[in-house]
């Protein structure tokens, strides 16, 4: 059977056009994020470098060394991980935003030549207030109380105290702030950590109200300031972090093999954060104020380690003296008698006793932020990131 001429053109044309539309799609850029700039707040697990090795918590004091940031960076940047953490998940792979957020203290010391670069790459403005060892509770508590060891002097209203100075000097108000995403990461964890040598005459119930206390206050002071758009962190499985279980009572342990008592403190506390922030949310009815479960997203994990790519869910990759969790508080990661870490990080999800590797970190950000059911994230990730495109 013959074909005509015009058909066999059709027939030509017919791969280019599909080939350009390919191209097409294959160019066209990925969605804009409703959110140009990022204000984070917290600890040592949202902390991108306002902490070194001479200002961090005692126990802890290596962080600008090697192996800390081996994985992702290839050098210490003085995140208390092998590589990234959740809030630089969230800048640059949930929100897209061009860079990581700096630290606050960076952007002090920063040159006049170097601060217009930072500017052309963080065009939002968005900055890490996050300090490791910081506490809910102000420092003079823990002074006035001989709790004092540590050697961090920040609370999360210090961090409140550097928000304000910042707006300052941007000359920024209520309407930029209402732009922005407050990424107030989990805070509370050192609060019991500082007491835990006082813990007979400092009850537990004590600290938690307290703490939620403070970081309610913060929140208010937020919203006052303009926020409109705040994620608030809970506290993670803190009795599955290593040091917690060195330092337990082995016939502490609950079903997931952890220390049982200091999980249960993390719910409780948790549970009371909740219910702060459903009280809030009923004041402040124009703001949307969404809970991250850090608890639930840590113990999914910790039930099905394998199931997330870890084989070692207990053990510190960077740590010294073996054993089943490869932990001593006088021999901490980066310290000369630890230069060095496990060669497969990844497998692990603990990195240095108390805090997590860059693969469990990117494990919990996907639970948060591609969760469309409420069940690490409430409100859904994506319902906050599309009322803010449409100014709800």
């Amino acid at each position: 059977m013959e074909i005509s001429t015009a058909v066999r053109c059709r027939f030509l044309l017919l791969p280019i056009l599909l080939a350009a539309a390919i191209t097409v799609v294959a160019a066209a850029p990925a969605p804009t994020s409703p959110f140009r700039t990022v204000y984070a707040f917290g600890d040592s697990f949202t902390d991108t470098g306002n902490t070194h090795s001479t200002t961090g918590p005692y126990s802890f004091g290596y962080v600008s060394h090697s192996p800390y940031g081996a994985t992702f960076f290839h050098r210490s940047t003085n995140r208390y991980s092998d590589g990234r953490l959740v809030v630089d998940f969230l800048a640059t792979d949930a929100l897209r935003l061009p860079s990581f957020i700096p630290p606050y203290l960076s952007t002090l010391s920063a040159s006049n030549s170097s601060s217009s670069v930072a500017a052309t790459n963080n065009p939002g403005g968005s900055v890490n207030f996050a300090v490791a060892g910081a506490t809910a509770i102000e420092h003079e508590w823990f002074v006035k109380n001989n709790l004092s060891f540590d050697i961090t002097p920040q609370s999360i209203m210090t961090e409140l105290g550097w928000f304000d100075a910042h707006l300052k000097a941007r000359r920024s108000g209520p309407k930029d702030v209402g732009e922005a995403l407050f990424w107030v990461g989990e805070i509370g964890a050192n609060d019991y950590a500082y007491s835990f040598m006082d813990a007979a005459t400092i009850p537990r119930k004590l600290i938690r109200t307290m703490a939620v206390d403070r970081v309610t206050t913060f929140i208010e002071g937020l919203l006052k300031r303009g926020a409109k758009y705040v994620v608030v962190q809970g506290l993670p499985l803190t009795g599955c972090l290593t040091m917690a279980m060195t330092l337990a009572k082995p016939d502490d342990r609950d079903d997931l093999g952890c220390a049982g008592s200091v999980n249960q403190q993390s719910l409780a506390h948790n549970r009371l954060l909740q219910a702060s922030l459903r009280r809030l949310r009923r004041d402040h009815p124009g703001a949307i104020i969404a809970y991250a479960d850090y608890y639930a997203a840590h113990a999914a994990v910790m039930k099905s380690p394998a199931q997330y790519g870890f084989a070692e869910p207990f053990k510190a990759c960077c740590g010294s003296g073996g054993g089943d969790y490869n932990f001593d508080v006088f021999s901490t990661c980066g310290s000369p008698e630890v230069p060095t870490a496990c060669a497969q990080p990844a497998r692990y999800v603990n990195w240095d006793g108390v805090h997590m590797t860059e693969a469990m970190y990117k494990v919990v950000a996907g639970m948060f932020f591609q969760d469309t059911a409420g069940k690490y994230f409430r409100p859904a990730f994506g319902s906050l990131l599309a009322r803010k495109g449409h100014g709800n």
